[in-house]
């Protein structure tokens, strides 16, 4: 069948090919090649889109919609739907690099032979020339390597998708999938990296550019590339960038997908950002993403598995300013105050914690929790383990107005509902080593028939002897436990539990609700709560939850807006007559560090007893903050880990709310107030009545104890049941009356701070939860605590 020599030929002739032969054998090498292509056509798939074009990034961006950080995956990625892709961009890509995208089979047989010609002689290895091309190599060949090999499986697997795939879906996932520069992959880290807007929002002379830049970063970055190449200046760049750009638009115009009037409009290089380092979670960046993953989650609208993935906007309410101003304020008081070396003993372990919240919203505005998220892993402005003291007394003083003292002549059941309500006018013992009763006179004693006698700060006594009578807005001034802990009795420690949680408190951080201690802060309320509970008061009652997530996002649209709801808690008239006591604290009691010139502030100190932690939480009329000071250690080998006193720490006798917490407050607050509008709090109405108002036998009234003879004084410390032998109860007859504070029939055994109660005279601090078991905004994990200190101080 092939005459090859020719056998009708002589000499050199014979070895001529006829043209019949030279025409069958080009046929049968072009069928076999046909048929070598089929059958690899046939042979190929569509491969699985690679893992590592889909990895995306959560991106948390701050109040004002600024980048915060990018987090959760490998590579700043986040995919967008090409309904959120601009037609300009679209039409930008397609211009410049694949002017027949929609038309071809996706691949250009002159770009596939000019590569493979230069591969050939070796010279300058050339990419696909295609969207297909450059989808089928970014998105799914883990080869990124230039070899002829590659390159044929390159172009079979471009065809296979080309003719199986959408033109829609290859141009998104191309789009998605590109490497913009500046560490950005797709189009919507992109928009955000060179012009901190979405993808959505570019116009089409942003979109020109970012087409130029797909060409090499390296060289059409506006900022340069020095470090990578000394030829790739900015000035350089620009020019590479502009002209790339207007050659873009000018083809956009040729090929009818941009009109003439609009193309008019950029004629110069669109203003770029300069390039942001990819922050990390160090810092309080990493407290801030947690807080806000642990709201998203707890959201509903993504699960904690769904977001480990990434490819989430996430909005939240942090402001940049006011974070980087409560952590100023934090680590001013470290520098000043706070000397390890110097006292080892005393300054080690020394932890702080804030939270700030919009008091007509309850956003989170800013919080510090600790000095840094990498290092230090719980999260000081969450559930910590610290208690509040005295800051407590304000929902005590708040249940005595909503709710009101019980009759003393009515049964238990009639006196829920027999109840007057009371005014801050109202007067209570303030002597120190009070003898605490029942609202009905008689002494209170725990399950195993021990009394209480409640200390005051310093073990003053304060009022007017010689029964010590102090109204409920001097005793709040001075910060006097005697008064409030017989107080919350009076009214029932259920109704000072209720009025806490109304206020915004979370009922499982709530201890000790079955002993007088109660009253005076024996809970421990994350800072974030404190703040929002404090709010809850500046804004006349109304209530609403902390929040930090404003919304999120994904290539989906919007998958959650948060929505402020309120309650009434209280009636305006109770919230604004217990702000206006708040004041005084500040204009004249112990929280006069607070003041802030010019700005009506109210607020409160705390101490606990043992000094193991401090407290100020005070607020404007725009703005409530909370801040905590305690001592911990850090390192969880350390067993039966425990709070730790606070007495010689920075240089300072005793540490209390009046000392470093509101100095903190106070230069956070100064500069966070900032360009606020000055307001004042509603004038009170007058509310309630004026209880036990009986006038003191001896009118003449005791030097009233300063602010630093209160709770800066260091108490001494108080026996413990223990130390007191117990006494018989006294019987029916020897029973004080209600308001005959200066009895002193009966019992002392629970002498000092308080007895019989759970933990002793000081009792036992729980231990700090686990960075895995502070989830976020002070909620679900500050499980109620059996641990009681009874009677802290101040």
């Amino acid at each position: 069948m092939i005459d090859y020599p020719r056998h009708d030929k002589d000499g050199w002739h014979r070895w001529v090919p006829s043209w019949r032969l030279v025409s069958g054998l080009c046929i049968a090498f072009i069928g076999c090649l046909v048929g070598a292509a089929g059958l690899a056509y046939a042979m190929v798939s569509v491969p699985v889109v690679d893992d590592s074009a889909k990895a995306q990034n959560n991106v948390y961006y701050w109040a004002d919609n600024t980048r915060m950080v990018a987090t959760g995956g490998d590579r700043n990625r986040q995919n967008v739907n090409l309904s959120q892709i601009p037609k300009a961009m679209r039409n930008a890509v397609i211009s410049q690099e694949n002017k027949t995208f929609y038309t071809d089979s996706g691949i250009d047989p002159k770009g596939i032979a000019r590569a493979v010609f230069n591969m050939a002689r070796g010279g300058e290895t050339q990419g696909g020339s295609t969207i297909t091309q450059q989808y089928v190599k970014n998105a799914m060949l883990n080869d990124q390597s230039q070899t002829i090999s590659r390159k044929v499986k390159e172009i079979f697997v471009s065809i296979k998708v080309g003719a199986e795939e959408p033109k829609d879906t290859i141009l998104e996932g191309y789009l998605n999938s590109a490497y913009y520069g500046r560490g950005s992959y797709g189009v919507q880290a992109a928009a955000r990296a060179y012009f901190n807007v979405d993808a959505v929002d570019l116009n089409p002379g942003q979109c020109a550019f970012l087409s130029a830049v797909l060409k090499g970063a390296t060289y059409y970055d506006p900022a340069g590339s020095i470090a990578i190449d000394p030829a790739a200046t900015p000035e350089a760049n620009k020019k590479r960038a502009f002209s790339q750009m207007q050659d873009t638009l000018d083809k956009m115009v040729e090929y009818k997908h941009l009109s003439q009037a609009e193309r008019a409009k950029y004629t110069e290089l669109p203003t770029t950002q300069n390039p942001q380092s990819n922050a990390n979670l160090g810092g309080q960046i990493g407290y801030l993403v947690r807080l806000a993953k642990a709201s998203v989650v707890r959201s509903g609208a993504v699960t904690e598995q769904q977001l480990e993935k990434g490819g989430y906007s996430i909005y939240t309410t942090f402001e940049k300013k006011k974070v980087d101003a409560l952590e100023k304020a934090v680590k001013k008081v470290y520098k000043e105050k706070i000397d390890p070396k110097k006292r080892p003993k005393t300054d080690t372990h020394v932890q702080f914690g804030g939270a700030s919240i919009d008091t007509q919203t309850g956003a989170i505005k800013a919080i510090y929790g600790g000095e840094d998220a990498t290092k230090h892993f719980t999260n000081n402005a969450d559930v910590t383990g610290a208690q509040v003291g005295s800051t407590f007394k304000p929902f005590v003083l708040a249940a005595a107005m909503k709710w009101g003292v019980r009759d003393p002549d009515l049964g238990p059941v009639q006196a829920q509902d027999e109840r007057t309500v009371v005014s801050p006018k109202s007067l209570y013992s303030g002597k120190n080593d009070l003898k605490i009763n029942n609202y009905d006179g008689s002494i209170w004693e725990n399950e195993k028939g021990e009394q209480w006698r409640q200390e005051n700060d310093g073990q003053d006594n304060v009022g007017n002897p010689p029964d010590y009578k102090i109204d409920l807005r001097e005793a709040m001034r001075e910060s006097v436990n005697s008064a409030f802990v017989q107080l919350g009795m009076d009214v029932g420690l259920d109704k000072v539990k209720e009025s806490a949680v109304d206020a915004g408190l979370l009922e499982d951080s709530l201890a000790g609700s079955g002993y007088p201690s109660f009253s005076i802060g024996v809970s421990d309320p994350s800072a974030i709560r404190m703040a929002g509970a404090y709010a809850t008061f500046a804004d006349s009652g109304k209530q609403r939850e902390p929040y930090s997530v404003t919304k999120v996002t994904s290539k989906d649209g919007t998958l959650y807006t948060h929505k402020v709801k309120e309650k009434q808690a209280f009636t305006a008239k109770v919230a604004d007559n217990v702000t206006d006591v708040l004041k005084t604290v500040v204009e004249k009691g112990t929280g006069s560090n607070a003041q802030l010139p010019g700005r009506e502030v109210a607020g409160k100190t705390g101490t606990t007893d043992g000094n193991k932690s401090a407290w100020f939480v005070g607020y404007t009329p725009q703005l409530s903050t909370a801040i905590s000071m305690y001592r911990y250690p850090d390192d969880e080998t350390i067993k039966d880990r425990t709070f730790l006193e606070m007495f010689g720490t920075g240089g300072e006798k005793k540490i209390h709310g009046a000392s470093f917490p509101s100095t903190i407050w106070q230069d956070y607050m100064s500069d966070a107030v900032k360009g606020m509008k000055v307001e004042k709090f509603p004038k009170p109405e007058p509310i309630g009545e004026v209880i036990n108002d009986t006038p003191s036998p001896t009118p003449t009234p005791s030097p009233s104890p300063s602010a630093s003879e209160t709770e800066e004084t260091s108490p001494s410390p108080s026996p413990s049941p223990s130390d007191t032998a117990p006494s018989p109860s006294p019987s029916a007859s020897e029973t004080c009356s209600v308001w005959d504070w200066n009895c002193e029939n009966g019992s002392n055994s629970g002498n000092g701070n308080g007895g019989g109660g759970p933990g002793g005279s000081e009792g036992s601090q729980s231990p700090s939860p686990s960075a895995s078991e502070t989830v976020g905004e002070g909620d679900t994990n500050g499980n109620s605590r059996g641990n009681t200190i009874l009677g802290p101080n101040g």
